[in-house]
This record gives C-alpha cells, sequence and structure tokens, in this order.
C-alpha cells in the first residue's frame, strides 16, 4: 500500500508511532491540529488520517468525537499503540548529568518513580517530539528529554533509559479515516462505529440502547457530547461488535431507529487483534 498519512504533532509524536507501525509502507505526514489532519486527506495532500481517540489511563481526547462525524472521512481500520516512554539526551551525555527533562505534559507524571529515583526535575512542553528537535538544536548536556524511541531516532539522540513508565498498561487507541468507505467483508471481529440523536421524549436514550441487549449485541463504547453550543442538544457516539449485515446487529439497529432522529455510520472495519 504505497500513498501518504497525515497524523497530528512533530516527527517521532506518538501518532507518528501508530502510523510507522500500521502503515510501515505510507510517508508520514506531520500537521498542527486534528483539523490538519483531516484538510490533508480532504484536499488530497494525504491520502489517509491518524487520529488518536482514546487513551487507557486519560480517557477519550479532546475534541475528536466532535471533529469525525463532520469529518467527511470513513473509518477503515483501528490501531492500538502501546506508550512507551524513554529517556533521551544528546550522543556523550550520562545519566548522571542530566539534571531536567522536557516533555508533554500527560507524560511527566507517568515516569515520576524514574524522574524521584534519579533526582530530575520535570518540565512540561508543548510536544515531546518538538522537545527531542529543540535539545537537539540546542547541545544542552544536562537536559533530557522523556519521548518515543522513534523520536530519539529521528532527531539523532541518545536513549538513556528506555520505557521508564511506572505502569505498563498505557494504551492509546488510534481510527484510520480515508475519504471512501472500504467495504468490510463480513467476518469475525469486525467494529462498527456510529453516531446517533435520540428524539426528545422520556428515556429515549434507555429505548434506545434496549435493541443492543435484547440481541446480543455487545457496545464496547458509548460517549456523549453537546452539538450546536446547545445543553439539550445530545449526541452519541458508539462503537459495537460486529457488522451491520449480521442479522442480530440488523434487528438492534432497526430498534435503534424508532428512538433517534439519525444514525450515521462512520466505519465498519476489522478488530485490531490487541482489543481481545
Amino acid at each position: 500500500m504505497a500513498g501518504r498519512i497525515a497524523f497530528q504533532g512533530e516527527l517521532g509524536a506518538y501518532s507518528h508511532q501508530a502510523c510507522a507501525d500500521a502503515r510501515p509502507d505510507m510517508e508520514a505526514v506531520p500537521c498542527r491540529t486534528f483539523e490538519d489532519v483531516i484538510e490533508a486527506v480532504r484536499a488530497g495532500r494525504a491520502d489517509q488520517a491518524m487520529l488518536p481517540v482514546e487513551n487507557s489511563t486519560y480517557g477519550r481526547v479532546a475534541d475528536i468525537h466532535r471533529l469525525l462525524p463532520e469529518s467527511g472521512l470513513h473509518i477503515i481500520d483501528e490501531a492500538f499503540v502501546r506508550v512507551h516512554i524513554s529517556l533521551m539526551a544528546l550522543p556523550g551525555v550520562a545519566l548522571d548529568e542530566i539534571r531536567k527533562v522536557r516533555a508533554h505534559l500527560v507524560l511527566l507524571p507517568q515516569c515520576a518513580a524514574f524522574l524521584a529515583e534519579h533526582g530530575i526535575a520535570g518540565e512540561a512542553a508543548a510536544d515531546s517530539a518538538g522537545a527531542a528537535a529543540e535539545l537537539r538544536a540546542s547541545g544542552l548536556r544536562d537536559e533530557g528529554v522523556l519521548a518515543s524511541d522513534l523520536a530519539a531516532e529521528i532527531h539523532g539522540l541518545n536513549i538513556l533509559a528506555r520505557h521508564i513508565e511506572d505502569h505498563a498498561h498505557n494504551t492509546t487507541r488510534f481510527l484510520i479515516m480515508a475519504p471512501e468507505a472500504r467495504p468490510a467483508r463480513r467476518a469475525e471481529n469486525m467494529m462498527t462505529t456510529f453516531v446517533f440523536r435520540v428524539r426528545n421524549i422520556p428515556a429515549a436514550l434507555y429505548k434506545a440502547m434496549g435493541g443492543f441487549a435484547t440481541n446480543g449485541v455487545n457496545m464496547t463504547k458509548l460517549e456523549s457530547y453537546m452539538v450546536g453550543g446547545s445543553f439539550t442538544a445530545t449526541q452519541f457516539y458508539s462503537d459495537i461488535e460486529g457488522h451491520p449485515d449480521d442479522p442480530n446487529v440488523q434487528l438492534a439497529m432497526e430498534e435503534l431507529d424508532h428512538f433517534t432522529e439519525e444514525v450515521k455510520i462512520l466505519g465498519v472495519y476489522p478488530a485490531d487483534a490487541r482489543r481481545h
């Protein structure tokens, strides 16, 4: 599969790592914002988009659920990336020379035990991969960066300590999106993602969800968020296990239609093996 895949962040960011893992034959294209990632695909500057949607430690990624339904793109795959954090510095610098590390704010507390053990102070940076590039340019020997192994490779830094995160479960889930839906053949371990708005009637959400329970459809995710700046206009984002052509999924979706104003399928795609 040739082509280009857009991601948010600097080269060496964890989204870049996701691109390298899931689409190793595609050229990764860095973008400043999530909106820029989507626009790069819509404008033809990239063929696919790699977008993070949730993290096992920090929950959903802000704004993504709002952007996806209006993006005009379709989910064709999902990818899970284990967030490994390494301490890196300029070549020739030893660990005991490091007095301070810079990293994205969410990475610092994940390495609190290691930093305390070595008496290293943490300083928040806008982007960990960007901090790696800045360190290489600065020439500072008493400073390090917490980032991915890929960031060290790209920016010519030496890894002093590998995978120093306090907990071994931190994982980010990404969605891979494209301008055209990819026909998803019915198979085992399929996922369907959709958004919907319930009708303004009592217990509408409860009734809308009933069809999934009675038909044995496993709903793995249900998120709500406001739309149109109104406290009464709520849209729901959902992931279910199964394909729309599965008989039980068909029945559940038909029941959902009775209690909703709009249902929009965002993608049908194979479940990543790391989901199970």
